[in-house]
């Protein structure tokens, strides 16, 4: 994949984690603002398990954010492309659909 274009899809795929990232900081504080509210009866665990749920978007967008760095280093280095594991070429249809893949295709479902 060339260079310039492995930058533009890292840079849309960093605006967008960004936007999304802003989003779920403000939902998270607007839930949080309103689980301290008094009115109807409602389960007190509903704000717990609300704020868990805005906390884990949260964790994985900056995962998401963290992944989108590395591959951005990566291409600064010229590795950008190749597995971090064994160095083979992640083919460019895979880093069309994730820009940030770190592994082939196969070394990634050997993980799961």
């Amino acid at each position: 994949m060339e260079p310039d274009h492995a930058r533009a899809l890292l840079a849309a795929e960093r605006a967008e984690v960004q936007g999304l990232l802003t989003q779920s900081a403000l939902t998270a504080d607007q839930d949080r603002d309103a689980g301290g509210e008094t009115g109807d009866e409602v389960d007190v665990a509903d704000p717990l398990a609300t704020e868990a749920v805005d906390d884990a978007v949260v964790a994985e967008l900056r995962d998401r954010l963290a992944a989108i760095e590395r591959a951005e280093k990566r291409l600064a280095d010229g590795d950008f492309g190749r597995s971090v594991r064994s160095g083979k070429r992640i083919p460019d249809e895979r880093l069309e659909a994730m820009p940030t893949a770190e592994l082939t295709v196969e070394e990634a479902s050997e993980e799961s």
